[in-house]
């Protein structure tokens, strides 16, 4: 691979150009693919954080920016302590390495139509009988031993006191609107959900679930962006892409889970300090959202 010189980012904000320019990766995932001889047609695949490319529609070649290498490590990690130990597929580790300092995993492919792109279409039954599913999951992953996977997250308190100090811009650089980014600072004092640690897989969202022709859940992928920490974090992208404000739904997930809903309020911290919240994003499906009265109205509209 010597002939190719990987590149160097200053900021994610330059990868990400990269990342949607796929004639300029390209060469990449072709000289890493020629250096291993994996055989069989390859194409680049989904539209996730890294480069991912499907290798004969059998496997998944994913490629890391090297700023990602602490993604990189925790989905390694996670993928062992998850296959073959759930009641459904998830993705088995087949290789890993680094490529010029980008770190890369070679994974099996898992069938299925992602979950984003039917449920629209779907009737409420199969939307509270997906959402109890979900729960389910999750509370199947929360119940393996963190282990060893402790050491490749961030500690949990550490990680709540950086989103906390980076919430108001955040929030405010994601379009938060003025009269809740106005309450902001007061309404992140309070406390928020607490509990165990468990595995966070980050996840149980639409875009990295799989459904069968039936609309049943045959598989869930991408855990790089996992933690390890309070179970309530990975309720989140249910509550907010799926269930989407509405009581029926929400009391559906919390079935699943079988475990008691902590107050609004809580979650609602909770929700604006997640490593990813985008509120115009993760309730796009919530009509009105923006017009609430203040923090403590949405957040019983989401969680109530």
């Amino acid at each position: 691979m010597q002939e190719l010189t990987f590149p160097a980012f200053d900021n994610p904000a330059q990868f990400d150009a990269f990342h949607d320019d796929t004639a300029a990766w390209r060469p990449l995932m072709e000289a890493l693919v020629r250096a291993h001889g994996w055989t069989g047609d390859w194409q680049p695949a989904g539209e996730g954080t890294v480069l991912v490319a499907l290798l004969g529609q059998v496997q998944v070649l994913k490629l890391y920016p090297p700023f990602l290498r602490d993604h990189w490590a925790f989905e390694r990690g996670l993928m062992p302590r998850l296959y073959g130990r759930l009641s459904l597929p998830t993705p088995e580790l087949l290789a890993s390495g680094e490529a010029q300092g980008w770190p890369w995993t070679r994974m099996s492919f898992l069938p299925g139509r992602l979950m984003e792109a039917v449920w629209a279409q779907w009737s409420e039954p199969l939307h509270l009988r997906a959402l109890r599913r979900i729960g389910e999951l999750i509370r199947e992953v929360h119940a393996l031993p963190v282990g060893a996977q402790a050491s490749l997250a961030p500690n949990w308190g550490d990680f709540i006191a950086r989103q906390r100090a980076g919430c108001f811009a955040r929030q405010q650089r994601t379009g938060l609107p003025a009269h809740l980014l106005a309450e902001l600072p007061a309404f992140l004092d309070g406390p928020i959900p607490s509990g165990p640690d468990v595995l966070l897989t980050g996840e149980y969202a639409p875009m990295n679930l799989l459904v069968d022709e039936a609309g049943e859940l045959s598989g869930m992928f991408d855990f790089g962006d996992g933690l390890v920490g309070p179970s309530a974090y990975d309720w989140l992208g249910p509550l907010t892409f799926l269930a989407a404000g509405r009581a029926s739904r929400v009391q559906a997930l919390f079935d699943g889970l079988a475990m008691p809903r902590p107050a609004p309020d809580a979650l609602m911290r909770l929700f604006l300090l997640h490593r990813y919240s985008c509120l115009r994003i993760q309730l796009r499906d919530v009509e009105g959202w923006q017009r609430e009265q203040n923090l403590s109205a949405l957040a019983q509209r989401l969680f109530g």
